[in-house]
């Protein structure tokens, strides 16, 4: 796609109101593919006050609408879901069968989930002697990263719309030309002018900007723990409500009754695809003791098959930080069996999949979100042990669990603090809600959880 040179305000591309601009620079190869504009508060405040001016009529517009301008949006998805795919694959450096199938695949049945709900949502209840009303919360700052910059822009726009909210949102720096593709999809829907908007820049400027801005209602935002703080902070002092989609270091809990080789074939392909670059991913792996010398086998040489299955990291500095706590690793006394730190091309933010062993709960890649291809095991005495590791982090994002029966998985995985859990290698539900427990996050996203974030609620008694 050829990148624009503007911001989508108001229904159209708009000149910005500085003259810097971001390179954005394909993983692969380091190449330049693209460039956009740096947004500025100015760009910022132009897009929220479009965005407010659209809110009343927006708000009033009846749902069934609603749902038919996100019904239009899905097929747009669907009908450039080739030229979306490869653009992600430039930019982010996926491997194109990933990018049709995840990056895009995925956000197209989220964006139609949204255009059902939205048609049969109970805006309105009888409680008692009161009426209920769920009314959109108003503007909403959407604030996305570059892990998934499709699937995280539709998971917070189409619920914000399908609410009657209007929105502008604000890419990760590292894929824009995404959500410049996204935008038009937008407008080819019939969205109309206003409700949504698109500024790009970078996050301690256009992003910050988007945060303080005292006409925006809820800020939604998607990235490290650590972000999510500051950007609390920022909404705090203006009351606003956040719902923040944070960081992870799920737990993957094979019990012994469980099929080992199912489960530890799964659970390395779980870290490895979108090269480890995923929140919810299985990144400690705990194994019962006595099967944890074959657990490591099978193992070793499934990661083995990832080598040259999987893409870059997306920029030099993510590639540098996911060496480093290699190295970490090793330094701390765990065991490397597959991968190491040094790079295995000369080009290309690339890292290889690694899989460590004789890893303690203690150690740091055991307890920091590394967002690469790195897999840590480590083993446990009994199953009170393993949920004491399973829940000895301050994350609780996602998790798996395995187990010979389906009672005992459940059994397990209820006691984990952690907001999703598949049992036996459940499959992605696009439906069931999406968050964290303690410092992975505040608040639902997918299915009636995710709206249900973008509305406040009036009741009337008679």
């Amino acid at each position: 796609m050829k990148a624009h040179d503007g911001m989508y305000i108001d229904g159209a591309w708009r000149p910005a109101a500085g003259g810097d601009v971001i390179d954005v620079l394909n993983p692969v190869d380091e190449q330049v593919v693209g460039q956009v504009p740096a947004g500025t508060a100015l760009d910022v405040d132009n897009a929220v006050r479009a965005a407010r001016a659209a809110l009343p009529a927006w708000a009033a517009t009846p749902p069934a609408e609603r749902a038919a301008r996100l019904a239009a949006l899905r097929d747009g998805l669907v009908a450039r879901s080739e030229e979306i795919a490869e653009t992600v694959t430039a930019e982010l450096g996926a491997p194109l069968k990933l990018s049709q199938t995840v990056h895009v695949g995925a956000p197209i049945a989220v964006a139609g989930s949204y255009a059902d709900l939205a048609a049969t949502y109970a805006f309105e209840e009888k409680v008692g002697n009161s009426t209920v009303y769920h009314e959109p919360i108003g503007v909403v700052a959407a604030i996305t990263p570059w892990n998934y910059p499709l699937h995280q822009i539709v998971a917070k726009v189409a619920p914000a719309l399908a609410a009657g909210c209007t929105v502008v949102l604000k890419p990760a720096e590292d894929t824009p030309l995404t959500a410049q593709l996204f935008a038009e999809v937008v407008h080819e829907a019939g969205v109309p002018a206003g409700v949504f908007n698109l500024v790009t820049g970078l996050g301690p400027v256009a992003g910050q900007a988007l945060a303080e801005h005292p006409d925006v209602d809820l800020v939604s935002f998607t990235g490290s723990t650590a972000v999510g703080r500051q950007i609390a902070a920022i909404a705090g002092a203006g009351i606003k409500k956040v719902a923040l989609e944070l960081g992870g270091k799920s737990a993957n809990v094979i019990l012994p009754s469980a099929d080992l080789a199912r489960a530890v074939n799964v659970g390395v392909a779980n870290v490895m695809s979108n090269s480890g670059q995923t929140c919810s991913a299985w990144t400690r792996m705990l194994v019962h003791r006595d099967r944890y010398d074959e657990a490591v086998e099978l193992a070793r040489t499934a990661a083995a098959k990832y080598g040259d299955r999987i893409g870059p990291l997306v920029n030099a500095k993510q590639q540098e930080r996911v060496r480093g706590y290699i190295q970490k690793g090793v330094a701390e006394g765990a065991r490397l069996v597959a991968g190491g730190p040094d790079a295995p091309r000369e080009r290309g933010y690339y890292v290889s999949p690694t899989v460590f062993a004789d890893v303690t709960p203690e150690m740091t890649i055991a307890q920091e979100e590394i967002f690469g291809p790195v897999l840590s095991i480590l083993r446990y005495e009994d199953e009170d042990d393993a949920l004491r590791i399973a829940n000895g982090t301050v994350y609780g994002l996602a998790g798996a669990v395995w187990a010979g029966n389906e009672a005992e998985a459940v059994a397990f995985a209820r006691r984990m603090e952690t907001g999703q859990v598949d049992i036996n290698g459940g499959r992605f539900n696009p439906l069931a809600p999406f968050g964290g427990y303690k410092q992975s996050g505040v608040g639902r996203e997918l299915g009636s959880h995710g709206l249900a974030e973008y509305l406040q609620t009036k009741s009337l008694q008679f």
